[in-house]
């Protein structure tokens, strides 16, 4: 007397089974043809089709807040939407990375927030901000000794630990001094974003990686602008030792003197905006 019920059921389920794999199969193949359409106005433009989308905003607490206003200038330098949209990727990426002091430092807002800041600044043009290579972030009150080559650093990044590490007085103090393009912070996490970005393949990092290629193309090239950068002295030597130093090198210097960077050297400033594919007021 129950076997037509339970066959029915049976019918029931299967039909939900099949949409739901249906669904599931429509789902991937939308994801796959947006994406390559997506990849294919990359490819064209060098720029995403959008950066900032967020369901659900994340905000910081009032003395985080403080902080950023007080403390770090490009934030400031953001129109009101924009900062909201910073604030939210400040919190998350503080609640993203494990931030650990060492030699009696102690981890404070202020030290999460304007370490995060730092980084959601270089990236504030990406659509993934979180720098996935970075896990933890070491923090020492001076310069500290490395017993892997025995000598003091200020700061540096350990792709294989998933580690940066940074001094804390001369992290602030390239937070302090807007003009002179050496920022410790901007420095360290343009290594980790050049690494990061030739291990992904999200639309940030094919942009990135594609435009740095393209940087180093123009200046092999173009020897003669090779020759000049070098000789203005407006890049530091350091910056000449490989290709690693020279992005983060001119990532620093983009930063803090950007109208200057433009006037002397058109073409790298121009490809390094278009890296980080920033379209903000100053830039």
């Amino acid at each position: 007397m129950n076997l037509p019920i339970i066959i029915q059921d049976e019918n029931l389920t299967g039909q939900i089974i099949l949409g739901v794999l249906f669904a599931i199969l429509f789902y991937m193949i939308l994801h796959f043809f947006v994406k390559t359409l997506e990849m294919g106005y990359v490819l064209r433009n060098m720029k995403p089709w959008y950066t900032h989308f967020y369901l659900l905003r994340k905000n910081l607490n009032k003395n985080q807040k403080q902080v950023l206003k007080t403390s770090f200038p490009f934030y400031n330098k953001l129109d009101k939407k924009r900062q909201g949209y910073f604030e939210h990727r400040v919190a998350c990426f503080i609640e993203d990375k494990n931030f650990i002091g060492r030699n009696g430092f102690v981890i404070t807002d202020q030290v999460e927030v304007l370490i995060s800041a730092t980084a959601i600044m270089l990236t504030f043009g990406f659509r993934d901000f979180y720098i996935g290579i970075i896990s933890k972030i070491i923090v020492y009150p001076e310069a500290y000794y490395s017993n892997i080559n025995k000598a003091f650093h200020k700061g540096e990044f350990n792709p294989r630990l998933n580690t940066l590490v940074l001094c804390w007085k001369d992290f602030k103090k390239g937070i302090d001094i807007v003009d002179d393009n050496i920022n410790l912070g901007i420095h360290e996490f343009a290594h980790a974003i050049h690494i990061n970005s030739i291990k992904e393949r999200d639309i940030s990092s094919t942009i990135f990686s594609d435009s740095f290629k393209e940087l180093t193309e123009l200046l092999q090239d173009q020897p003669d602008l090779r020759t000049n950068l070098i000789e203005s002295h407006y890049f530091r030597k350091y910056a000449f030792t490989n290709q690693f130093e020279f992005l983060a090198v001119i990532m620093e210097t983009f930063i803090e003197t950007p109208a200057e960077f433009k006037s002397k050297f058109p073409e790298v400033y121009s490809k390094t905006k278009q890296m980080l594919n920033f379209h903000f007021t100053g830039y």
